[in-house]
Protein backbone atom coordinates (compact mmCIF):
# COMPACT_ATOMS: atom_id res chain seq x y z
CA UNK A 1 0.00 0.00 0.00
CA UNK A 2 1.28 3.45 -0.78
CA UNK A 3 2.15 6.14 1.65
CA UNK A 4 -0.69 8.86 2.04
CA UNK A 5 0.52 12.17 0.58
CA UNK A 6 1.78 14.71 3.45
CA UNK A 7 -0.89 17.81 3.55
CA UNK A 8 0.44 21.41 3.77
CA UNK A 9 -1.06 24.38 5.22
CA UNK A 10 -2.02 27.87 3.85
CA UNK A 11 -3.98 30.77 3.77
CA UNK A 12 -6.52 31.80 1.26
CA UNK A 13 -8.68 35.06 1.86
CA UNK A 14 -7.93 34.71 5.95
CA UNK A 15 -8.66 31.52 6.21
CA UNK A 16 -6.57 28.45 6.85
CA UNK A 17 -6.60 25.33 5.19
CA UNK A 18 -4.54 22.05 4.90
CA UNK A 19 -4.50 20.55 1.64
CA UNK A 20 -2.45 17.32 -0.21
CA UNK A 21 0.97 18.18 -1.02
CA UNK A 22 0.82 18.55 -5.02
CA UNK A 23 -3.08 19.99 -5.07
CA UNK A 24 -3.02 23.50 -6.83
CA UNK A 25 -4.28 26.86 -5.40
CA UNK A 26 -7.78 26.07 -7.37
CA UNK A 27 -8.27 22.45 -5.87
CA UNK A 28 -6.87 24.47 -2.08
CA UNK A 29 -9.56 26.85 -3.53
CA UNK A 30 -12.67 24.58 -4.33
CA UNK A 31 -11.77 22.65 -0.96
CA UNK A 32 -12.80 25.84 0.37
CA UNK A 33 -16.00 26.47 -1.41
CA UNK A 34 -13.99 29.74 -2.73
CA UNK A 35 -15.64 30.40 -6.47
CA UNK A 36 -12.25 31.16 -8.52
CA UNK A 37 -13.35 31.82 -12.51
CA UNK A 38 -12.31 29.80 -15.22
CA UNK A 39 -12.06 29.45 -18.93
CA UNK A 40 -9.31 27.15 -19.96
CA UNK A 41 -9.26 24.80 -17.09
CA UNK A 42 -11.34 21.58 -17.00
CA UNK A 43 -10.85 18.50 -14.38
CA UNK A 44 -10.09 16.01 -17.09
CA UNK A 45 -7.92 18.09 -19.28
CA UNK A 46 -4.23 19.50 -18.19
CA UNK A 47 -3.92 22.79 -17.29
CA UNK A 48 -2.40 25.43 -19.90
CA UNK A 49 -2.20 28.37 -18.18
CA UNK A 50 -3.65 30.81 -21.05
CA UNK A 51 -6.90 32.48 -20.20
CA UNK A 52 -5.47 34.18 -17.20
CA UNK A 53 -9.04 34.33 -15.96
CA UNK A 54 -8.01 32.15 -12.30
CA UNK A 55 -5.28 34.29 -11.46
CA UNK A 56 -5.09 35.36 -7.52
CA UNK A 57 -2.36 36.91 -5.90
CA UNK A 58 0.41 35.33 -4.11
CA UNK A 59 1.74 37.45 -1.27
CA UNK A 60 5.88 37.83 -2.33
CA UNK A 61 5.26 36.99 -5.95
CA UNK A 62 5.97 39.56 -8.25
CA UNK A 63 3.02 38.79 -10.59
CA UNK A 64 -0.68 37.18 -10.21
CA UNK A 65 -0.42 33.30 -10.58
CA UNK A 66 -3.00 31.13 -12.06
CA UNK A 67 -4.72 29.31 -9.44
CA UNK A 68 -4.96 26.41 -12.14
CA UNK A 69 -1.40 25.30 -12.34
CA UNK A 70 0.51 27.03 -9.37
CA UNK A 71 0.91 24.08 -6.74
CA UNK A 72 0.22 24.68 -2.89
CA UNK A 73 3.22 25.04 -0.80
CA UNK A 74 3.08 25.42 2.59
CA UNK A 75 3.08 28.88 4.45
CA UNK A 76 1.44 30.71 1.23
CA UNK A 77 -0.86 33.40 1.60
CA UNK A 78 -3.63 33.96 -0.89
CA UNK A 79 -6.33 36.08 -2.25
CA UNK A 80 -8.78 35.63 -4.69
CA UNK A 81 -10.68 38.90 -4.82
CA UNK A 82 -8.00 41.61 -4.37
CA UNK A 83 -8.53 44.17 -5.97
CA UNK A 84 -5.59 43.56 -8.40
CA UNK A 85 -7.05 40.47 -9.04
CA UNK A 86 -10.25 41.43 -9.85
CA UNK A 87 -8.90 44.32 -12.12
CA UNK A 88 -6.93 42.08 -13.94
CA UNK A 89 -9.87 39.70 -14.64
CA UNK A 90 -11.66 43.15 -15.96
CA UNK A 91 -9.18 43.66 -18.39
CA UNK A 92 -9.08 39.75 -19.52
CA UNK A 93 -12.69 40.03 -19.80
CA UNK A 94 -12.95 43.46 -21.57
CA UNK A 95 -10.15 42.33 -24.30
CA UNK A 96 -11.81 38.77 -24.68
CA UNK A 97 -14.98 40.47 -25.14
CA UNK A 98 -13.81 42.91 -27.81
CA UNK A 99 -11.92 40.23 -29.88
CA UNK A 100 -14.46 36.93 -29.62
CA UNK A 101 -18.00 36.63 -30.27
CA UNK A 102 -18.45 35.47 -26.75
CA UNK A 103 -22.43 35.75 -26.90
CA UNK A 104 -22.97 31.80 -26.51
CA UNK A 105 -20.77 31.53 -23.19
CA UNK A 106 -23.16 31.92 -20.14
CA UNK A 107 -20.14 32.43 -17.89
CA UNK A 108 -18.66 34.81 -19.51
CA UNK A 109 -21.86 37.33 -19.00
CA UNK A 110 -22.11 36.56 -15.55
CA UNK A 111 -18.50 37.21 -14.99
CA UNK A 112 -18.32 40.38 -17.18
CA UNK A 113 -21.18 41.64 -14.93
CA UNK A 114 -19.52 40.94 -11.64
CA UNK A 115 -16.45 42.63 -12.78
CA UNK A 116 -18.13 45.40 -14.59
CA UNK A 117 -16.31 44.87 -17.75
CA UNK A 118 -16.95 46.82 -20.49
CA UNK A 119 -15.48 45.55 -24.09
CA UNK A 120 -17.32 48.15 -26.37
CA UNK A 121 -14.71 50.92 -24.55
CA UNK A 122 -12.21 49.55 -27.50
CA UNK A 123 -14.31 50.83 -30.27
CA UNK A 124 -16.60 48.91 -32.28
CA UNK A 125 -15.76 45.60 -34.00
CA UNK A 126 -13.22 45.44 -37.26
CA UNK A 127 -15.76 43.62 -40.61
CA UNK A 128 -15.42 39.79 -40.67
CA UNK A 129 -12.79 38.58 -42.36
CA UNK A 130 -12.40 36.93 -45.82
CA UNK A 131 -12.15 33.29 -46.26
CA UNK A 132 -9.14 32.13 -46.09
CA UNK A 133 -7.47 35.73 -44.53
CA UNK A 134 -6.56 34.94 -41.49
CA UNK A 135 -5.16 31.44 -42.64
CA UNK A 136 -3.07 33.27 -45.07
CA UNK A 137 -1.65 35.95 -42.38
CA UNK A 138 2.12 35.91 -42.43
CA UNK A 139 3.38 35.08 -38.56
CA UNK A 140 4.91 37.20 -36.93
CA UNK A 141 4.10 39.97 -38.77
CA UNK A 142 2.59 42.99 -37.78
CA UNK A 143 -0.56 44.01 -39.59
CA UNK A 144 -1.53 47.99 -38.93
CA UNK A 145 -5.06 48.68 -37.64
CA UNK A 146 -7.32 51.08 -38.68
CA UNK A 147 -7.36 52.52 -35.52
CA UNK A 148 -11.36 53.11 -35.64
CA UNK A 149 -11.93 49.42 -34.82
CA UNK A 150 -11.37 46.81 -32.59
CA UNK A 151 -9.55 43.69 -33.96
CA UNK A 152 -11.76 40.65 -33.63
CA UNK A 153 -11.20 36.81 -34.66
CA UNK A 154 -14.55 37.23 -36.85
CA UNK A 155 -14.43 34.69 -40.18
CA UNK A 156 -16.62 32.70 -41.86
CA UNK A 157 -17.83 29.34 -40.85
CA UNK A 158 -16.12 25.89 -41.57
CA UNK A 159 -18.84 23.92 -42.71
CA UNK A 160 -17.35 20.47 -44.18
CA UNK A 161 -19.22 17.76 -42.75
CA UNK A 162 -22.26 16.73 -40.94
CA UNK A 163 -21.44 15.90 -38.24
CA UNK A 164 -20.07 19.27 -36.45
CA UNK A 165 -19.43 22.77 -37.46
CA UNK A 166 -16.50 25.20 -36.60
CA UNK A 167 -17.13 28.24 -35.71
CA UNK A 168 -14.18 30.79 -34.98
CA UNK A 169 -15.48 33.62 -34.58
CA UNK A 170 -16.01 32.62 -31.42
CA UNK A 171 -12.80 30.73 -30.39
CA UNK A 172 -11.49 32.66 -27.45
CA UNK A 173 -7.88 29.87 -27.94
CA UNK A 174 -8.62 28.23 -24.48
CA UNK A 175 -6.47 25.21 -26.06
CA UNK A 176 -8.92 22.76 -24.95
CA UNK A 177 -10.08 21.32 -28.03
CA UNK A 178 -5.92 21.03 -28.62
CA UNK A 179 -5.81 19.51 -25.67
CA UNK A 180 -8.51 16.87 -25.87
CA UNK A 181 -7.42 15.71 -29.56
CA UNK A 182 -3.64 15.02 -28.03
CA UNK A 183 -2.31 13.48 -24.85
CA UNK A 184 -5.51 14.01 -22.48
CA UNK A 185 -8.04 12.26 -25.08
CA UNK A 186 -7.93 11.25 -28.41
CA UNK A 187 -3.79 11.05 -29.00
CA UNK A 188 -4.90 11.81 -33.06
CA UNK A 189 -3.37 15.72 -32.95
CA UNK A 190 -5.44 16.68 -35.93
CA UNK A 191 -6.06 19.95 -34.93
CA UNK A 192 -2.85 22.40 -33.08
CA UNK A 193 -2.25 26.47 -32.58
CA UNK A 194 -1.19 27.83 -35.66
CA UNK A 195 0.37 31.46 -36.53
CA UNK A 196 1.59 34.22 -33.67
CA UNK A 197 0.29 36.98 -31.86
CA UNK A 198 -3.40 38.06 -32.49
CA UNK A 199 -3.11 35.66 -35.53
CA UNK A 200 -2.42 32.81 -33.57
CA UNK A 201 -5.61 29.96 -34.48
CA UNK A 202 -7.12 26.79 -34.60
CA UNK A 203 -5.56 24.70 -37.67
CA UNK A 204 -5.46 20.95 -38.65
CA UNK A 205 -2.33 20.34 -40.92
CA UNK A 206 -1.45 22.75 -43.66
CA UNK A 207 -5.41 23.61 -43.25
CA UNK A 208 -7.00 20.78 -45.16
CA UNK A 209 -10.43 20.14 -44.21
CA UNK A 210 -11.80 18.01 -41.52
CA UNK A 211 -12.44 15.19 -43.43
CA UNK A 212 -9.38 15.33 -45.41
CA UNK A 213 -6.77 15.38 -41.86
CA UNK A 214 -6.27 13.15 -39.28
CA UNK A 215 -9.28 14.02 -37.58
CA UNK A 216 -11.33 10.85 -36.67
CA UNK A 217 -14.41 12.74 -35.47
CA UNK A 218 -14.85 11.30 -31.74
CA UNK A 219 -16.12 15.11 -30.81
CA UNK A 220 -13.99 15.05 -28.08
CA UNK A 221 -12.98 18.80 -29.23
CA UNK A 222 -16.39 19.96 -29.28
CA UNK A 223 -17.72 18.53 -25.87
CA UNK A 224 -14.58 20.70 -24.04
CA UNK A 225 -15.47 23.48 -26.23
CA UNK A 226 -16.69 26.84 -23.65
CA UNK A 227 -18.07 29.11 -25.98
CA UNK A 228 -19.85 27.40 -28.88
CA UNK A 229 -16.89 27.75 -31.56
CA UNK A 230 -17.21 24.24 -32.03
CA UNK A 231 -20.72 22.92 -32.17
CA UNK A 232 -22.81 19.35 -32.90
CA UNK A 233 -24.12 21.15 -36.49
CA UNK A 234 -27.81 19.58 -35.77
CA UNK A 235 -27.93 22.26 -32.76
CA UNK A 236 -26.15 24.95 -35.11
CA UNK A 237 -29.19 24.18 -37.47
CA UNK A 238 -31.50 24.61 -34.91
CA UNK A 239 -30.05 28.02 -33.54
CA UNK A 240 -29.48 29.65 -37.21
CA UNK A 241 -33.17 29.11 -37.88
CA UNK A 242 -33.64 31.00 -34.66
CA UNK A 243 -35.49 27.81 -32.98
CA UNK A 244 -33.37 26.84 -30.12
CA UNK A 245 -35.24 26.96 -27.21
CA UNK A 246 -34.08 25.64 -23.65
CA UNK A 247 -37.36 25.47 -22.35
CA UNK A 248 -38.77 22.62 -24.65
CA UNK A 249 -35.78 20.56 -24.08
CA UNK A 250 -35.34 17.62 -21.96
CA UNK A 251 -31.92 16.69 -20.49
CA UNK A 252 -31.71 12.45 -20.72
CA UNK A 253 -29.12 10.44 -18.85
CA UNK A 254 -28.55 6.78 -21.12
CA UNK A 255 -25.94 4.00 -21.51
CA UNK A 256 -24.09 4.50 -25.10
CA UNK A 257 -25.51 1.03 -27.23
CA UNK A 258 -22.89 0.53 -29.26
CA UNK A 259 -20.06 -1.86 -27.21
CA UNK A 260 -19.69 -3.05 -24.03
CA UNK A 261 -17.80 -0.29 -22.65
CA UNK A 262 -20.84 0.99 -20.91
CA UNK A 263 -20.05 5.25 -21.58
CA UNK A 264 -22.83 7.02 -19.84
CA UNK A 265 -24.48 9.83 -22.52
CA UNK A 266 -26.49 12.71 -21.55
CA UNK A 267 -28.62 13.30 -24.59
CA UNK A 268 -30.27 17.18 -24.84
CA UNK A 269 -33.30 16.64 -26.98
CA UNK A 270 -35.94 19.15 -28.62
CA UNK A 271 -38.81 18.16 -30.44
CA UNK A 272 -37.88 15.22 -30.95
CA UNK A 273 -34.60 15.45 -32.21
CA UNK A 274 -31.25 14.93 -30.52
CA UNK A 275 -29.23 18.43 -30.87
CA UNK A 276 -26.22 17.19 -28.27
CA UNK A 277 -24.59 14.30 -26.92
CA UNK A 278 -21.83 15.27 -24.61
CA UNK A 279 -20.68 12.91 -21.28
CA UNK A 280 -20.27 13.88 -17.54
CA UNK A 281 -16.57 14.80 -17.25
CA UNK A 282 -16.69 12.89 -13.63
CA UNK A 283 -17.92 9.64 -14.96
CA UNK A 284 -15.07 6.73 -14.31
CA UNK A 285 -15.82 4.91 -17.66
CA UNK A 286 -15.30 7.93 -20.05
CA UNK A 287 -13.99 10.96 -18.16
CA UNK A 288 -16.20 13.17 -20.22
CA UNK A 289 -14.78 11.80 -23.61
CA UNK A 290 -16.39 9.28 -26.22
CA UNK A 291 -15.69 7.95 -29.66
CA UNK A 292 -17.84 8.45 -33.23
CA UNK A 293 -20.17 6.31 -32.62
CA UNK A 294 -20.90 7.81 -28.79
CA UNK A 295 -20.87 11.41 -30.06
CA UNK A 296 -22.15 11.17 -33.40
CA UNK A 297 -23.40 7.65 -34.36
CA UNK A 298 -27.60 8.42 -33.02
CA UNK A 299 -28.97 9.19 -36.59
CA UNK A 300 -30.80 6.10 -36.28
CA UNK A 301 -32.81 7.00 -34.00
CA UNK A 302 -34.68 9.41 -36.13
CA UNK A 303 -34.65 7.31 -38.70
CA UNK A 304 -31.64 8.86 -40.69
CA UNK A 305 -29.06 6.66 -43.18
CA UNK A 306 -25.74 6.02 -41.91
Amino acid sequence: MSESKRTIELTIDGRKTSVPEGSTLLQACQGLAIDVPTFCWAENLTPVNVCRICVVELEGARTLVPACSRKAEAGMVVQTESERVKLSRKLVLELLGSSVDMSLASEFQALATKYDAHPERFGPRAPRAAPGEREAARAGHHYAEDGEHAANVAQPKKVDNELFVRDYAKCMLCYKCVEACGTDAQNTFAIAVAGRGFDARIATELEAPLPDSACVFCGNCVGVCPTGALMFKAESDVREKGEWDESRQTVTDTICPYCGVGCQLTLRVQANQILRVTSPADHSVTSGHLCIKGRFGWGFVQGKKP
